[in-house]
């Protein structure tokens, strides 16, 4: 026991030696603390709080005239910073604190609180106890709300989900705390019958996910009003940003350059017209409100116009309820990157690198992967910089992207943002090790970001491989039915998002995404070869998927090299390869495959002679771009 006391002694008296050291600056002039306190409670909250406990247990004082310290009481000083580092330290003691002391690698007061605070899992809000929320209501389905779920169970936090009937069998239904019906399929716009629920189950907030009403400032403003957090920015950053006309005012302002396009809502088919002869050919039409590629159509020459502009609009109010669209200039061939963005509401607002999002098809994205191959550190720092202006313009809070057009000769042209978690969200969190479900919820709960921009690290490479229920040899046509055989891949750097199980029902009434497959490697070649291993181990059986398409995409060799823009499918013939990569053959279905098919089909039958079969906004926006394909 004497013995463990000297120790315990000596480690207080090394430690109180170090703090001494490090406080004498701050001795010198309370003005200049006072200064150095405000910035420190900015950048370094929990320092801060750790100085203000300190000061108000009369361990550090000032004399009366406020000018200078007096003299430290160093006992009680190094006692209470002990007891601190034990008490919110759970899994460090005495042992531990002694070993941190005498490395001598640990020369500073600093590396001994980064490596006593060091857990292996990083964060960048933090977020007293007593702010955090009791319970969340999901509105979303698919595999947005089973990362939800997750990321709230994770918390400690209670979820509560809302499900339509299509979705009563699902995955997330079974894993939430408690689950309410809200009707047809398209009951997840409806806004009112969803805080209706949230007030019911008393959740103190929503999280939106992706798609739906995500990025509806008018479903945040009433989040607001009804003191329901909305677990994402306030309604007017998502009216600033959501809207795209608005969003490139706000990048205007923020001097960030924009491409050439129309600064207002178009009017109507003649005013399109007459924009476009100005801007000159080729333009692109697209929906103001919304994302996923929906309401947007690249026009040629003025005799496409007026059929495109009748189509963007009938999908954008489709998908949206909003009918509005503006005109940009169209480049040819650039690349899609993306910036993603975390910000709190007390200003701080930081970038967590690019993802590359240039592998898409009618401007949706199919493959992504962060770091981009084309961007250098110092384009990096340039394009960083200028996505956490605009956000700052529109302050910003929580998780979001700004998204830019990068041409050949490294000019970037700001093109929208989108406010709320992303479908790729998981490519970003793979290269940095931060969950930023986790860091939403905690920001909208009124965490604050504890690190600055020269903190955030990128490490390895990771991409992205969305699999979908769709043919690519019929020209992407959605495939439904019932999934017979489920087998994800594993192994090393692997990570997959997904709601599939044998015996899901894949519907037609919304999007066709099944999984995100994603690989990390310490280099771009290791996550490629990831990749190409998890891709053919995949078993999916019963509907036609997208995993032969990646499959052509991962072996061509400009994708290996880097070299993709947005045309790149088109420009390599990565469709006419897809065959060489589908591995299906037929086969006699199993006895258990085939009871599965004859009883999903019974319940179909029974639900469609049951129940409404009126389509929801986003099945017929699908319906409407086949129709035009044929066409």
């Amino acid at each position: 026991m004497a013995k463990n006391g000297k120790m315990k002694k000596s480690a207080m008296n090394k430690i109180v030696a170090t703090l001494n050291k490090s406080l004498v600056p701050l001795e010198y002039s309370y003005g200049k603390f006072k200064k150095l306190t405000k910035h420190v409670k900015k950048t370094a909250p929990l320092v801060y709080g750790e100085v203000e406990n300190l000061i108000k247990s009369n361990v550090v004082t000032v004399e009366k005239s406020g000018r200078f310290f007096k003299k430290i009481n160093l006992a009680k000083f190094g006692e209470a910073i002990t007891s601190n580092l034990i008490r919110k330290i759970p899994s460090m003691d005495e042992k531990e604190l002694m070993k941190i002391v005498r490395d001598k690698k640990s020369q500073t007061f600093i590396d001994m609180l980064a490596k006593g605070l060091s857990t292996g899992e990083k964060e960048y809000a933090t977020l007293p106890k007593e702010k955090k929320f009791n319970r969340v209501l999901i509105a979303n389905r698919g595999e947005i709300a089973l990362r939800i779920i997750r990321a709230c169970r994770e918390l400690g936090i209670e979820t509560v989900l809302v499900y339509s009937n299509t979705d009563k069998n699902t995955l997330p239904v079974r894993f939430a705390d408690r689950a309410y019906c809200i009707g047809a399929a398209a009951s997840y716009l409806d806004i009112h019958k969803i805080i209706g629920i949230a007030k019911k189950t008393q959740s103190d907030a929503i999280h939106p996910g992706y798609g739906f009403l995500a990025e509806n400032a008018k479903f945040a403003s009433l989040c607001e009003k009804n003191k329901i957090k909305f677990i994402g920015p306030r309604s007017k950053s998502i009216e600033l940003l959501g809207d795209k006309v608005r969003a490139k005012k706000t990048a205007i302002k923020a001097k960030v350059p924009v491409i050439e396009g129309t600064s207002m809502a178009l009017k109507n088919k003649k005013h399109a017209l007459k924009t476009a002869k100005k801007i000159g050919y080729p333009v692109i039409i697209k929906a103001a409100a919304g994302g996923g590629g929906k309401g947007m159509r690249i026009v040629r020459g003025k005799e496409e116009l007026g059929k495109a502009y009748d189509s963007a609009e009938a999908e954008a109010h489709l998908s949206f309820r909003d009918r509005t669209l503006y005109m940009e200039k169209y480049l040819e061939g650039p690349r899609h990157i993306e910036f993603q963005i975390l910000g709190d509401q007390y200003g701080n607002i930081i970038h967590m690198g690019e993802r590359d999002c240039s592998i898409q098809r009618k401007h949706q994205k199919l493959v992504e992967e962060a770091p981009s191959p084309y961007v250098n550190d110092e384009l990096r720092e340039k394009m960083g910089d200028a996505a956490v202006r605009i956000a700052k313009a529109a302050k910003y809070e929580g998780a979001g992207t700004v998204e830019f057009l990068l041409d050949k000769n490294k000019n970037f042209y700001f093109i929208e943002s989108n406010t709320r978690i992303q479908v790729e969200h998981g490519v970003t969190e793979m290269i940095t090790g931060v969950d930023l479900v986790k860091e939403q919820i905690k920001i909208a709960s009124g965490g604050m970001i504890a690190l600055n921009q020269d903190s955030i690290k990128l490490e390895g490479h990771a991409i992205e491989c969305r699999i979908n229920s769709e043919d690519p040899m019929a020209d992407f046509a959605p495939s439904t039915g019932t999934v017979v055989n489920y087998l994800p891949p594993g192994g090393p750097g692997i990570r997959v998002s997904s709601i599939c199980h044998s015996g899901y029902k894949v519907s037609s009434d919304y999007d066709s995404l099944l999984s995100l497959l994603i690989c990390h490697g310490s280099t771009r070649h290791e996550a490629l070869s990831r990749m190409g291993r998890a891709l053919r181990e995949y078993v999916i059986e019963g509907i036609k998927t997208t995993i032969p398409f990646h499959l052509a995409v991962l072996h061509n060799k400009n994708f290996v090299k880097g070299n993709v823009t947005t045309s790149f499918i088109q420009k390599n013939n990565i469709i006419q390869s897809v065959k060489d990569y589908c591995f299906d053959k037929e086969k006699e279905l199993a006895k258990e495959q085939k009871v599965i098919l004859v009883t999903t089909a019974i319940a179909r039958f029974m639900e469609k002679k049951q129940g409404n079969n009126k389509p929801n906004p986003w099945v017929a926006a699908g319906r409407q771009e086949l129709m035009e394909n044929e066409s």
